[in-house]
């Protein structure tokens, strides 16, 4: 936990730091280490009855509870405001009462929770489950430090910094690259691995759950003095000196890690600075720097959604070591190892570093190109199973989307009504009303101003007339897979091209915000290798250790995967499921049984619940059988091959994806043409 610590603790010095985000397995005490920030945190003066928490010194001129006479103000806990991963906007920014500002003119603003974090700490736990439209809500308000409400003309703005706090566990999905940069720190937690270590946090768990009065009592005294030691370093900070060499090794050290903006340059002197003042130095030194690069680089040089976080620290120990010192550059680096200074962690291993190359055991599959296994032989009814090989390199893929219209969560998938969006028509509000459509509310109340005895220039406004705004806009999907491995799938090179297409097919659901879900199939029949997830990276993982080899049991995979779907639909009505089967449309099974029958049979069930799918059609050579498309009719969907799947492939593609959904006049109008 030492890192997670620091990481608050810095923060709690100097909060221009940016945050930090907690990534790390369940059950290792992110959230509760978090929440216990707020205690060592310093007093806050702000201005009596101020609802924006306004500093008594510099009150917020655009306050909406201003303006504020000179006063001494009153000191009051600084404050731990939690965002759940379901607040509506609303609950995040403060909600304006439009009746009141339609029919008497007067902004009544009830604030959200970035008025109540302004000068705290706003913590979201499961960050990574945020929806979109909250997490551009964030963006804005960190980028502008204040928030703005506006509800069709009606505006109001206050100021929102705040210190941004958020806890993760990363086989759930990964965070937005524009969320992830915001963090200024990132830090690993994992549970010990040490009797001893879990020994002792059993006893103080046990010790709390008894008596949790006397276990904080216990303690009382090294909070006192670790709140004492953060207002010190505070007070000492303005008189840290961050000098020329550092800053050279700061943009050196980025610069070597490649990594986007220069954001982490401005992160890690602020870090550096701050590591400083915490240690009672007015000087910066070399370990400050490397200390703070471990803490700010790790998630800032991810090429790709799959590339692991960390940092290569015998690289950062050579760039360290080539700029340190005052001189501008050294001409050539110290070949000894051993020259350069050594943090805790220093030395060959890194202490949780990775490998030169940047990449750890359980990077995704575009990573791990040594190794190749060697040439087997392609399994038959029997075969034995292959070694696993290699995905091809991903490539953009045309876009694939469930056709009418959803009601799902937001993403960028398929059409859907949603709370953002372009405007489509009104209706009456169920529940509160979020977002007015002014012309048809004007309409609605229009033909009862004489009745309602109207007198004056303002509209007479009552709360039937309000319409809300319907939208449409894109939401995320089920996208489940259903990959044969079977025998005839298993020439080396046809199956590192199925990977990528599917590797592919994985990037672009991490960038359209859905859940995925793999199914495989081979020999005697099916799995469900990933359940559905948010985590890409983790279908990725798995669909790289995919062997092949054996039978192809078609049906059995459209079976499996058939279940899974009539689960998810129970847990998530609202979120559709887009199939997508990757196969050559072959089918093998038991000695005198028709396969390819049962296969259809299978195929059928889906098409009877309407949903809709694909198959990616991996047939290749000069003689082809054409089943992956036969398959594709009974699905009712559509079939693509590996070359019609590349978004710069010949046009002609047909994106949506046709399902027999009861109702949907498009599909069936399609059918009649």
């Amino acid at each position: 936990m030492d890192d997670l610590r620091l990481g608050l603790l810095l923060n709690a010095v100097s909060p221009a730091v940016g945050g930090v985000l907690v990534r790390g397995e369940k059950g290792t005490a992110k959230s509760t280490a978090v929440r216990a920030l707020a205690a060592l945190m310093p007093d806050v003066d702000v201005v009596a009855g101020c609802r924006f928490s306004c500093a008594p010194g510099a009150p917020d001129p655009g306050c909406p509870d201003g303006p504020h006479e000179p006063a001494a103000g009153t000191a009051r806990p600084a404050r731990m405001v939690e965002l759940p991963v379901g607040a509506s906007e609303d609950r995040l920014v403060g909600a304006l009462d439009i009746e009141r500002a339609l029919a008497d003119g007067v902004k009544a603003f009830e604030p959200g929770l970035l008025a109540d974090a302004h000068r705290g700490v706003l913590y979201v736990d499961e960050v990574n489950l945020l929806h979109d439209h909250l997490v551009d809500l964030l963006l804005d308000a960190a980028a502008m430090g204040a928030s703005y409400v506006e509800r069709e003309g009606v505006s109001v703005r206050h100021a929102a910094r705040f210190l941004l706090v958020g806890t993760m566990n990363p086989e759930e999905g990964e965070l937005r690259p524009q969320l992830l940069d915001r963090f200024g720190l990132t830090v690993e937690v994992a549970a010990s691995r040490e009797p001893e270590q879990r020994v002792e946090v059993v006893r103080r768990r046990l010790a709390y759950d008894d008596d949790p009065a006397a276990f904080a009592a216990r303690w009382a005294d090294e909070e006192t003095a670790l709140r004492e030691r953060i207002v010190t370093a505070r007070s000492l900070l303005p008189r840290v000196e961050l000098g020329d060499a550092a800053l050279r090794q700061i943009a050196a050290t980025c610069a070597a890690f490649e990594v986007d903006g220069m954001r982490a340059d401005i992160v890690m002197a602020r870090t550096a600075t701050a590591l400083a003042a915490w240690a009672g130095r007015t000087d910066v030194t070399e370990e400050d720097v490397r200390r703070a690069a471990l803490l700010a680089l790790p998630h800032r040089r991810r090429r790709n959604p799959f590339d692991a976080p960390g940092l290569d620290e015998d690289k950062l120990d050579e760039t360290l070591e080539q700029f340190g010192g005052n001189d501008q550059q050294d001409p050539e680096p110290d070949p000894d190892p051993d020259g350069g200074p050594d943090g805790p962690d220093g030395g060959p291993d890194g202490g949780g570093g990775i490998p030169p190359q940047g990449q750890g055991p359980d990077s995704g599959p575009p990573e791990r190109r040594e190794n190749e296994p060697a040439e087997a032989p392609a399994g038959g009814p029997g075969a034995g199973e292959q070694a696993a090989v290699r995905a091809a390199e991903p490539f953009r893929t045309k876009t694939l989307s469930v056709p009418g219209l959803g009601e799902g969560a937001a993403g960028r998938r398929s059409r859907a009504r949603t709370e953002h969006g372009r405007t489509t028509g009104a209706r009456r509000p169920r529940g509160a009303l979020t977002k007015l459509h002014l012309a048809a509310t004007v309409q609605a109340a229009a033909p009862h101003q004489r009745a309602r005895g109207r007198s004056g220039p303002g509209l007479v406004v009552r709360r039937d007339d309000l319409r809300q705004a319907a939208r449409e806009g894109r939401e995320g999907n089920l996208v489940l897979f259903v990959v044969d491995a079977s025998g005839s799938m298993a020439a080396r090179r046809r199956m590192s091209s199925v990977k990528g297409a599917v590797l592919s097919l994985l990037l672009d659901a991490y960038q359209r915000r859905d859940k995925v879900g793999l199914v495989t199939f081979r020999g005697t029949g099916a799995d469900v290798a990933l359940p559905p997830t948010s985590s890409v990276d983790a279908a990725a993982a798995r669909l790289e250790e995919l062997p092949t080899g054996g039978r192809t049991p078609l049906a059995a995979g459209l079976l499996k995967a058939h279940d899974v779907l009539r689960v998810e639909r129970l847990r998530d009505p609202s979120r559709r499921a887009l199939l997508v089967v990757v196969t050559d449309g072959r089918a093998t099974g038991a000695r005198g049984a028709d396969a390819l029958a049962l296969a259809s049979r299978a195929a059928r069930l889906h098409a009877a619940e309407g949903t809709a799918a694909v198959v990616v059609d991996c047939e290749t050579g000069p003689v082809r059988l054409g089943l992956a498309g036969n398959l594709a009719r009974e699905l009712g969907g559509t079939a693509v091959t590996l070359d019609e799947l590349r978004a710069e492939s010949i046009a002609g593609l047909v994106r949506d994806v046709q399902a027999t959904t009861p109702g949907n006049s498009t599909v069936r109008n399609r059918r009649a043409a």
